[in-house]
């Protein structure tokens, strides 16, 4: 936490405020970044500055923990493929798109999802080349774990693994792929993409971000340049760069960690995720295995040594178990005690099960999870139903039973993966299409927010309380409060509230989104 000096006191009034230390408070003095005094506006006392809230709802802002901010930033300016239903149509928007950029520019799109296409064949290279008229073209799929791509930037992923001279790479080929298409922005497009990124993250009430990087995910350059605009009057970034064995790397980079992309394995939607049981859909095998359980323990000591954060993304069970072998190996030197106190993390643990999770538990292992994954696909007829089968995919991101197991929790995005939209998470965690893994809405929202602190070592942030930061949002809550939150779930009738609107974002004292 950051404690800035010099910045005026200033006193919210007339406010309603979602706070255990004062639930009845309607007033807040924020001084030098923190929080001074809660209680009701009548005997609010005197400050530099006065913001009358008109009845806002103030809570803790939320955290992104797990963000791509270069790749947030491109689609939110590039194009958004999440609605096409065909090839031909993903085509039609790539032509109309490519007409609009320059002759020498890459086409970046983002969001096709072939699971909900009737046929799920995509376009070819040479296709995509035509629609682009001669344009270089990046699309990535929905996970941004494969990506179809025109010839010419084909050469750059010959003779790795996931190549196919179809367009649609994955693996390394994917990674080799989107390298040059990220390395054609100059530094001044890049800056840019990330500080859209990052308003965007502001304007939804969120004060800090998670930023997952490492090799194959984005460059060293990409990285730091990211970490530059933190708290400059925009969103808290947290860095974490997943290269193996690379703790004084990541913290050479300005890192908060040698964690986040990190990867165990691949993803579902790429069938790159590593299964203990084949996929569902074809012959596709267990998926891939990017990591031993010695490797990881490797890591993890490295860490442990340089007292950094470690943490793997690991996705499918074979996966998420051979992570869990390498913190065990890693117990076995250093101890459990210590493995606890590391603030350890695993991206994603989307196929885990009771025992897992109870190793997590045993080593204190932070799940940075994205329950927007099981809204979007998960079920009995989605895209998770196609790649593992119907009781796999109910099975799947048991969400509320690691909470109920005691694992802590850290929600996030994965954007631009899903949207940068933090009550759809939280409604999406407490409304999962398997209800068995259901949770409190207030278990949610504590998960996204104080949680994402808590997975940064970060303490004193996250809740309304004197002596904490004063690290909150504003919101309009059109469709009414239950319990203290904006009221998200369907009433008896089967009606939605409206969702909250953000009036405003403040970050350690300091208003980084306001619209009154």
């Amino acid at each position: 936490m950051t404690s800035p000096s010099a910045q005026p006191s200033v006193r919210y009034t007339n406010g309603r405020f979602y706070s255990a230390a004062e639930p009845r408070a309607t007033a807040m003095l924020v001084r030098d970044g923190a929080i001074a005094w809660l209680g009701d506006t009548a005997d609010v006392p005197a400050a530099d500055r006065t913001v009358d809230l008109a009845g806002a709802l103030v809570t803790p802002a939320f955290v992104d923990a797990h963000l791509h901010a270069t790749d947030t930033g491109l689609a939110a300016d590039g194009l958004d493929l999440s609605g096409v239903r065909s090839a031909g149509e993903l085509l039609d928007a790539v032509a109309a798109f490519a007409a609009t950029r320059p002759a020498d520019g890459v086409v970046h799109g983002h969001g096709w999802d072939e699971s909900t296409w009737t046929e799920q064949t995509p376009p070819a290279a040479a296709e995509l080349d035509r629609a682009a008229a001669g344009r270089k073209v990046y699309l990535s799929q929905a996970s941004v774990h494969s990506a179809l791509a025109s010839s010419a930037l084909l050469p750059a992923a010959e003779g790795t693994d996931g190549y196919h001279p179809s367009g649609w790479v994955r693996e390394q080929a994917h990674h080799a792929v989107r390298a040059v298409a990220l390395g054609a922005l100059t530094p001044e497009q890049r800056t840019a993409a990330q500080r859209t990124a990052l308003s965007r993250a502001a304007a939804m009430g969120i004060a800090a971000v998670h930023e997952c990087g490492g090799p194959g995910t984005s460059s060293e350059d990409d990285f730091r340049s990211v970490l530059a605009l933190s708290a400059q009057g925009l969103p808290q970034v947290f860095g974490f760069w997943g290269e193996l064995g690379g703790a004084e790397r990541a913290r050479e980079l300005g890192a908060h960690g040698a964690a986040g992309d990190l990867y165990a394995d691949g993803a579902l939607g790429s069938r790159t995720a590593s299964l203990r049981a084949p996929y569902h859909d074809g012959d596709h095998g267990h998926g891939e295995a990017f990591l031993t359980a010695e490797q990881a323990a490797a890591h993890i000591l490295d860490c442990v040594r340089a007292g950094f954060q470690s943490g793997f993304h690991a996705i499918g069970d074979a996966a998420i178990t051979t992570v869990l072998e390498g913190f065990a190996l890693a117990a076995k030197q250093v101890g459990v005690d210590t493995l606890r106190e590391g603030h350890h993390r695993i991206e994603h643990v989307e196929l885990i099960d009771k025992a897992m999770i109870a190793r997590l538990v045993e080593f204190g292992v932070i799940a940075s999870v994205q329950p927007v994954f099981d809204a979007l696909w998960g079920g009995t007829d989605r895209m998770y139903a196609q790649r593992l089968g119907v009781e796999r995919a109910l099975a799947s991101n048991p969400i509320g039973a690691m909470h109920a197991t005691g694992v802590a929790l850290a929600f996030g995005s994965d954007s631009p993966v899903t949207a940068l939209d933090p009550w759809s998470i939280v409604v999406a965690a407490t409304a999962p299409r398997n209800p068995a893994y259901r949770m409190k809405v207030r278990a949610a929202f504590a998960a996204a927010s104080r949680g994402g602190w808590r997975a940064a070592a970060v303490d004193r942030v996250g809740v309304l309380a004197p002596g904490a930061s004063a690290t909150f949002a504003a919101w309009e809550t059109p469709g009414g409060l239950s319990e203290g939150l904006p009221a998200l779930l369907p009433d008896i009738d089967g009606v939605v509230p409206a969702r909250p609107v953000c009036r405003r974002t403040v970050l350690h004292g300091e208003t980084i989104f306001e619209n009154n």
